[in-house]
């Protein structure tokens, strides 16, 4: 894994692979709440694909040049979430990156999406334990009117 990392709302320890409260894997202070507009947004983008969805955390994530995320599940929320299938809501901004998306099995064929500036990506309900992952940030593509390099990243989910 090849990023920078903020929570809102709740914070994600790598150390414990759990959701705190506070950031205790770097300095134990409480996580800045998730703002209500960002909620919004994200409730908005579910509603849009077909979920019914309010979120109560959302990961920042940065990717440079080199960023990379490894195949992985998002498992680590609540049973109750879950099981309910609530969607991951993610949404790009800057450098285009190559999306991974395989099965519920680690073995499952992974077919790559590039997602640009601007796109959302939704999955929740029997897609929801998909694995999923980020292989490359291709330079240079973000729009020029960001005046950024490098990808973020917003994925939301209810814990």
């Amino acid at each position: 894994m090849r990023v920078r990392m903020l929570c809102l709302g709740r914070h994600w320890n790598a150390r414990t692979y759990t959701y705190e409260p506070t950031r205790g894997d770097f300095d134990g202070a409480p996580v800045e709440p998730l703002p209500p507009d960002f909620a919004a947004l994200a409730q908005r983008i579910a509603a849009d694909a077909g979920h019914a969805f309010v979120p109560d955390l959302c990961i920042m994530n940065w990717y440079g040049a080199d960023g990379r995320m490894g195949l992985h599940q998002d498992k680590d929320e609540s049973r109750q979430s879950i099981e309910a299938g609530l969607p991951v809501v993610s949404v790009s901004i800057g450098d285009t990156a190559r999306f991974l998306l395989g099965g519920v099995r680690r073995r499952d064929p992974v077919q790559a999406i590039l997602l640009e500036s601007g796109d959302v990506f939704v999955f929740g309900g029997p897609a929801r334990l998909r694995y999923h992952g980020v292989s490359r940030i291709v330079p240079g593509t973000a729009p020029p009117m960001l005046g950024v390099d490098g990808r973020f990243n917003l994925t939301f989910r209810k814990y």
